[in-house]
C-alpha cells in the first residue's frame, strides 16, 4: 500500500493546505521535499500520540516513516508565524508539543481539543484569536504582486522574520515543486524548462536534485518503497 496521502486546500487565508496520511510496513522512509511552509503535525503510532511544529525545509532530505502510523497536518500559509516560536529558528528543524493525547493537548498554557482533517479551520481560528498565530501582511501582499513601497532590505528582513527564508529561496523551492508535479503528469522536461523559466535542462536537474531529491527520470517512474512527501499543484 505504501504511503497514502490525502490533502485539500482551505479557504482560510492562514492555511495553505490540510493533509492526512497513513503508512504501511513496506515503507521505511520517504523523501521529504523542500517546502517554504511550516506545519503543525499530529501522528499516532503504536497507541502513542505525538505532535510537533515542523519548520520550513530548505532542501530535500530522507526521513524515517514508522510503520502503520496515522498522520494529520496543517500547512500554514506564507507570512503566518507563531510569535512565541519564531519560524526562523525552526528552519530544518521542529519543536515538539508536550502532553498530547488523542483528545487534548496543551498549547501555550491552555487545554485544546486535538483537531482533525475536517475541523482544522476552527482550530486555527482559535489560534489566531488567542494570538498564537499571527501574519505579516507584507508577505502575502508581495507574493500577490501588491506589496508596499519599502526598501529591498526591509522586505528581505520581513520575509526572513515571517517565513525563515528569503524571497529567492521561496521562489526556487516553489518552482522546483511545480516542476516535479509537471514531470509526474508527463510533461517533457524541455517543456518544463521553458514553462518555468529554467536556463536549460542541467539547471532543472540541479534544482530537482536539491529541492525534490529526485531526477526527472525518477519522477517519471515513482518508487513506492521510498515515496515523496506531499506534492500538489498550486496556482502560478
Amino acid at each position: 500500500m505504501g504511503l497514502v496521502i490525502e490533502s485539500r486546500a482551505s479557504e482560510l487565508p492562514y492555511i495553505e493546505r490540510v493533509w492526512r496520511s497513513r503508512s504501511s510496513d513496506d515503507v521505511g522512509r520517504m523523501m521529504s521535499v523542500a517546502t517554504a511552509h511550516w506545519e503543525l503535525v499530529f501522528w499516532e503510532h503504536q497507541g502513542e500520540v505525538q505532535a510537533a511544529v515542523l519548520g520550513p525545509e530548505a532542501q530535500a532530505s530522507l526521513a524515517p516513516v514508522p510503520d502503520d502510523a496515522v498522520f494529520f497536518g496543517i500547512s500554514f500559509a506564507l507570512g503566518t508565524s507563531m510569535p512565541h516560536i519564531p519560524v526562523s529558528r525552526l528552519v530544518g528543524g521542529n519543536a515538539a508539543i508536550p502532553d498530547v493525547t488523542r483528545r487534548s493537548l496543551w498549547l501555550k498554557g491552555s487545554a485544546w481539543h486535538v483537531p482533525d482533517y475536517d475541523n482544522a479551520e476552527a482550530f486555527v481560528r482559535r489560534m489566531v484569536r488567542e494570538g498564537i498565530v499571527d501574519v505579516d501582511p507584507v508577505v502575502p501582499a508581495v507574493l500577490s504582486g501588491t506589496g508596499p513601497e519599502v526598501s529591498e532590505r526591509t522586505l528581505q528582513r520581513r520575509f526572513v522574520a515571517a517565513t525563515g527564508l528569503t524571497q529567492g529561496a521561496i521562489r526556487q523551492i516553489h518552482r522546483a515543486r511545480q516542476a516535479a508535479v509537471l514531470i509526474q503528469e508527463g510533461l517533457p522536461t524541455q517543456e518544463v524548462v521553458h514553462r518555468l523559466g529554467y536556463f536549460d535542462q542541467p539547471h532543472l536537474a540541479r534544482s530537482l536534485k536539491r529541492y525534490v531529491g529526485r531526477t526527472a527520470t525518477q519522477l517519471s517512474t515513482p518508487d513506492e518503497t521510498e515515496p515523496l512527501s506531499l506534492l500538489y499543484k498550486t496556482c502560478p
